[in-house]
């Protein structure tokens, strides 16, 4: 496979991207028919859009071809093991969703392509997604449509001094815990790996065993770029304020000041604010300043917390699959802005401490006797919404030509008030906080030296 372009004649340009090919990847090894049912914690996904990473490294354009076999060699191995990620979605005659892999599915989808012209350097200073969309597969794709695609798609493209991995992930079948498990996985049998070191769990019943049959329908008339599911199931066309993404570097310095701060006023004998419950009030407080509310306007803060080991009985980490949920605390915009930033962090360690096996079983019970498929920005009024994590080892994710330079969020599942964190390039307790917003909120939050901490 190593150094072979299938189909190279049928090159295609868009912008100055070019598709050199186009190709699909299957585990190595038979392994025959697999189901496994989609539980309650993967079904509210389905009206999301593929989960979309970029992965940018500096090296990796040299000997490309053999890059890329290479890299689909060792996606057809790791596959045996996450073979889920090489099926399809399907519904059995009950109308209750699944994961199906047979050894006749297509496989992952893989395209190779090419921007000489592009540097590293171009990519790792863009602070929006503008740059992003041709370097990423399956823009504007819900994850009910994996009942016709792949579950997985990756896009290889040669940059003029590095290599730019777009992947995007069905987000009805993974978390990003298990995103980064495969993406570690994948680079170390790349790297040379006999084998993966955990295998995946992939028995997602053990996590919750009951059926629930959903009737979703999706039109086939509905433009690609524009659908997304509605609580009816019905696919609708987005609208919304203009937005803008940014991401705000928060040093090991800068980080540790934040969580002094928060502290600094909590009662001698309370247990400390941790640093995702410091920054999380950070992050809250100052874009309520920057949408500039009304007092008595409501603001919601949501966190989409790993449950693996808040189910009883717990999960492994290994688990595969979803096993998120998200966790809502709600307040006055005045209370948020006038108040000291330890005030908002105790909102979010009272929700999130609050948020155990009794409360996941009762959101799963209730759920499941009325199940509403949400859109993905259903997170709240005025919301600020955080997802991934800093203690992802994103850039352990080495494939055999070093770190990547950079990590980031695709355009996918992108509203005004979402957050995603992703632990700083330069290491330690370094955190990088990207942030979509209204236009003009991101305009003020720019100019926001409390909130950048340079006051």
């Amino acid at each position: 496979m190593a150094g072979e372009f299938p189909n190279e004649e049928k090159k295609n340009e868009v912008g100055n991207v070019k598709t050199l090919s186009t190709t699909h990847v299957k585990p190595k090894k038979q392994i025959g028919r697999k189901e496994c049912q989609l539980v309650t914690f993967d079904l509210p996904y389905l009206a999301f859009y593929y989960n979309q990473k970029l992965i940018i490294y500096k090296g990796g354009h040299e000997n490309f071809e053999d890059i890329v076999g290479n890299l689909k060699d060792g996606l057809a191995l790791v596959l045996e093991e996450f073979y889920q990620l090489a099926g399809k979605l399907d519904k059995d005659e009950d109308g209750v969703f699944k994961v199906v892999y047979d050894d006749d599915v297509e496989g992952v989808e893989v395209v190779a392509a090419a921007a000489e012209e592009l540097e590293v350097a171009e990519l790792t200073a863009e602070e929006g997604t503008s740059r992003f969309k041709e370097l990423l597969p399956y823009n504007g794709v819900v994850n009910l449509e994996g009942l016709q695609r792949p579950l997985l798609a990756v896009q290889l493209t040669k940059l003029k001094d590095g290599l730019a991995m777009g992947c995007a992930f069905n987000h009805a079948i993974l978390d990003g815990t298990s995103t980064w498990h495969f993406m570690s996985s994948w680079a170390h049998i790349c790297n040379g790996g006999a084998s993966i070191k955990v295998p995946p769990f992939l028995e997602r019943t053990k996590a919750r065993n009951t059926r629930v049959k959903l009737d979703l329908s999706q039109p086939s008339d509905a433009p690609e770029h524009a659908k997304s599911a509605g609580a009816n199931g019905d696919v609708a066309a987005q609208s919304g304020p203009t937005l803008r993404e940014k991401v705000f570097k928060f040093s090991e310095s800068a980080i540790d000041q934040i969580k002094s701060k928060v502290n600094a006023a909590a009662v001698t004998d309370s247990k400390p604010f941790s640093t995702f419950q410091s920054l999380s009030a950070h992050v809250w407080q100052a874009v309520t300043r920057a949408r500039e509310l009304a007092p008595g306007d409501y603001t919601v803060f949501t966190v989409f917390a790993d449950c693996r080991n808040r189910v009883a009985p717990p999960m492994p980490d290994s688990y595969f699959g979803n096993l998120i949920q998200a966790i809502f605390t709600v307040t006055a915009a005045g209370l948020i802005m006038s108040s000291p930033v330890e005030f908002g962090a105790g909102l979010i360690r009272t929700a999130i401490e609050s948020h155990d096996a009794e409360a996941i079983k009762k959101r799963n019970e209730e759920w499941e006797s009325n199940p509403i498929i949400f859109q993905y920005k259903d997170a709240g009024v005025n919301c600020v919404a955080v997802g991934s994590s800093p203690r992802f080892k994103v850039y352990e994710v080495d494939f055999g030509w070093g770190s990547p330079e950079s990590v980031r969020s695709g355009l996918n599942n992108r509203f005004d008030g979402m957050v995603y964190l992703y632990p700083g390039k330069s290491g330690g307790r370094s955190i990088d906080v990207e942030i979509s917003l209204e236009a003009k909120a991101m305009e003020r939050l720019e100019r926001d030296k409390e909130f950048l901490m340079e006051a």
